[in-house]
Order: C-alpha cells, then sequence, then structure tokens
C-alpha cells in the first residue's frame, strides 16, 4: 500500500490543523491574560458549544459514509442535512435560553444568552466537515477549521483599532458571529459546488437510526473529554477550573497530530474489503502512537517554557496537571482511528459509543472522588485513567470484530511504520 496519498493529505491536514491551533491558543492567551476565573467561564461556553455540536454529528457522518462506502452523489443528501441543522440548532437555542433562565445568576454559565442566539447556525460547520470527510477533500475541511479563529481575531484587531479594549463578552460574541458566519458560507458555497437537491425524507428516515446513534456516541465521547472540566469547576471553582482547562488544551494538541492523519485515512477506511481496512486502521494506530511519542517530550518542554511567560504566574499551576494527563491522552489517541473502522467500514457506531460511554462513566466516578479532596489533579489522575480503560477495550473490540490476532493488533511492521514516519521528511526534502 502506498504511502503518498496518506502522507500527503495528512500534512495537509496538519498543516492547517497547526494554524487553526496557533489562531486558537492565540484567542486562549487574550482569554487567559484576563484572569483564570474568564478563561473557566470562556473554556465552559466552548465545552457547551462543542457538546451540543456533537449531539447532531451524525448529519454529517451520514454523508460521509453515503459517499466514502456507498459512493452516492454528495447532493442528494446535502439539502436535507442542511435543513435538519437548522432544525436542530433552532431546538437547541430554546434549550439554552431556558438554561440561561434556570441557572440565573451563575457566573460560570453567563453567556449562554450569547449561545442562543448564535445556536441556529452553529451545526452548518460540522455537517459540511462531514460531506467533505466521505469525499476525502481536506481542502474545505482545513479552510472550515481555520476560519472561525481567524476571524474572531480580525474582529478583535479591528475592535482595538477602533479603540475598543476586548473584553471576555466581546470576545464570546465576536466568536460565536466567526462561527455562524462561516457555517452560513460554507452552507451557500457547497450547496452551489454540490449541486443542491430537494431532501429526499425517505432516505433520512431510512438513516435515522445510524444518525442518533453516532449522534448520541459523539455527545458521549465530548461528555467524556469535558465532564472533567465541568466537574473541576463546581468542586473547586471556576479559577481552579480557568487553570485546569490549559492544561487540558496542551494535552490536547497531542490529538491535533494523530487527528490529521486519522481524518486523510478515514475515506480508505470506508472500503468494502475488510482485510484492507483492517490492516489500514492499525497502521494508523501505529503510526499515531509513535509520532505522539516523539511529540510529547516537546510538548512538555514548551508548556515548562512558554506558559508562565505567556499567561502569568497563576498559570504556573498547569504543569504537573498536564503532566497527569498526558499518559492517558496519548493512548486515547488510537480512538479517532478505532472510531473510523465502527463507524464508516462496519456501519456500527454504537461500538464507539461502548467504549466512549465505559471512559465517561470511569471518569465521572472517579472525578466525584478525587476533586474534592485534590482538586484539579483529581480531575486529571481520573481523566487519564479513564481513558486508558477505555482504550484497552476500544482495541479489544475492534481486534474481535477485525478477525486479529494480539500480536497483529500491537505489534507494529517496523520498516512500514519508519516508512510512515520518513515519508513527511522526503517529501519536505523535493
Amino acid at each position: 500500500m502506498s504511502t503518498s496519498p496518506l502522507s500527503r493529505g495528512a500534512l495537509a491536514h496538519f498543516a492547517a490543523k497547526l494554524v487553526s491551533v496557533a489562531l486558537g491558543l492565540a484567542i486562549v492567551v487574550v482569554v487567559a491574560r484576563q484572569g483564570p476565573e474568564q478563561q473557566g467561564q470562556f473554556s465552559l461556553l466552548i465545552a457547551t458549544e462543542a457538546v451540543f455540536a456533537a449531539l447532531f454529528s451524525g448529519l454529517g457522518l451520514v454523508i460521509a459514509r453515503q459517499v466514502s462506502h456507498h459512493r452516492q452523489a454528495a447532493g442528494a443528501w446535502l439539502g436535507g442535512a442542511l435543513v435538519l441543522a437548522l432544525a436542530g440548532g433552532l431546538a437547541g437555542a430554546a434549550v439554552f435560553t431556558l438554561a440561561a433562565q434556570a441557572l440565573g445568576g451563575d457566573p460560570a454559565y453567563r453567556f449562554l444568552p450569547l449561545l442562543a442566539v448564535a445556536a441556529p447556525l452553529l451545526l452548518f460547520t460540522p455537517t459540511l466537515s462531514g460531506l467533505y470527510l466521505g469525499e476525502g477533500r481536506m481542502g474545505p475541511i482545513n479552510a472550515l477549521s481555520i476560519a472561525p479563529p481567524l476571524l474572531t481575531l480580525l474582529g478583535l484587531a479591528a475592535l482595538w483599532l477602533g479603540g475598543v479594549q476586548a473584553g471576555l463578552m466581546q470576545v464570546v460574541a465576536v466568536w460565536l458571529a466567526a462561527r455562524a458566519g462561516v457555517g452560513v458560507a460554507g452552507a451557500l458555497l457547497a450547496a452551489r459546488g454540490a449541486g443542491l437537491q430537494a431532501p429526499v425524507w425517505s432516505a433520512w428516515r431510512a438513516q435515522a437510526h445510524f444518525c442518533t446513534v453516532v449522534g448520541l456516541t459523539n455527545l458521549v465521547s465530548w461528555l467524556n473529554y469535558r465532564v472533567d472540566l465541568f466537574i473541576v469547576e463546581r468542586y473547586a471553582g471556576l479559577g481552579a477550573a480557568g487553570v485546569y482547562s490549559v492544561a487540558v488544551t496542551a494535552a490536547e494538541l497531542l490529538w491535533f497530530v494523530s487527528s490529521s492523519v486519522s481524518a486523510a485515512a478515514y475515506a480508505r477506511i470506508g472500503v468494502p474489503d475488510a482485510r484492507q481496512a483492517a490492516a489500514l486502521t492499525v497502521r494508523v494506530v501505529h503510526l499515531n502512537l509513535a509520532m505522539l511519542l516523539l511529540v510529547t517530550p516537546l510538548l512538555l518542554l514548551a508548556a515548562w517554557w512558554l506558559l508562565p511567560r505567556l499567561l502569568g504566574a497563576p498559570y504556573t499551576a498547569v504543569l504537573p496537571l498536564l503532566a497527569l494527563l498526558l499518559p492517558g491522552v496519548w493512548a486515547y489517541a488510537s480512538a479517532s482511528t478505532l472510531s473510523a473502522f465502527y463507524t464508516n467500514f462496519l456501519g456500527r457506531p454504537q461500538l464507539s459509543a461502548a467504549v466512549a460511554t465505559v471512559s465517561l462513566a470511569v471518569n465521572v466516578g472517579v472525578c466525584s472522588l478525587l476533586v474534592p479532596h485534590l482538586g484539579a489533579a483529581g480531575g486529571a489522575l481520573a481523566t487519564s485513567a479513564s481513558y486508558l480503560l477505555a482504550i484497552a477495550w476500544g482495541l479489544a473490540l475492534f481486534r474481535r470484530h477485525a478477525g486479529l490476532s494480539w500480536g497483529e493488533v500491537l505489534r507494529p511492521q517496523g520498516r512500514q511504520l519508519l516508512d510512515d514516519l520518513r515519508a513527511p521528511l522526503r517529501r519536505a526534502g523535493r
């Protein structure tokens, strides 16, 4: 199997992720320098938005699977996906409005009304990303990833040039406006490019179970990624949550490396040949883990040197939290590739849901025991442990459904792995 298409797509996606991450980190710096409590409020808002988007992520993955696995035209599915995304956004707006009224004066969630205003348009972007994922087109996915943080920073720069000192309210408003605007623009461009057709609701009804299971799976997954943040805020306060959120953001930078390879391989994991799909999944898992072993020490060094200088003295507490998080985050980098096999090849997203549910249950249980006594460090320990346990079970499920031995799953092919690791360097030298 040639490494060129995989490496090329992964490199392009990784480069875009680097830009997106750099822009996102610039926004974090703007917020975090206002204080840990402000960072806590912003991180809780972003987490709430991500959980909301995850619930409706099945819309994009329905298109992705129909295009990559069943070779159907994108335009036949796009119209229905956009209508359903708008309907889901309106439902989300109603829920956020009710939640804002119920929570009242809780400062941790004071930006829910703004999220409710933007919610009807926030689901277009993840839905369109699913379309391009199924087509194996990294360019539009990269543009959808880069545009929101770029527009946010440009908006904040415009405010600064106009003499307005951007506080947290301005940052949140500009961020949500950028997210909504990119969604609308992306939907218009996709509709023109794919040849938008009227929704075929009978086809969507046939996909309702798959779409619902994917949405619930990703909802559980995102809760698994963020439930520790909510628990830390509840027991240790907004300031501790702000510091903890920076540690989580730094640790999850590893996933931007692994997700670039997984996203580039997603369409090919959906090929009908079982042996080819299983072999590619194993290969990508090994490549991801090997790359992250090389990157992790660099991440720790960068965090040790940069964070206190960029964000201030309160954020020196990030470093021990980061060290506790990294073992689990490293192992859980395999989850995105295994999920592609479960969802795109097997058509059984409930397997991803099972893995994420185990991780979530362990995370909530151990966090609830440790955070009241250890603070944010308890959240980091619980999260790392839950990731390690969940990925062990995820590999066991994959091995059984792929018909492979443990040796085939765990033991990398040395020459293939070296070729995959060297491919980007060889291409860069041309």
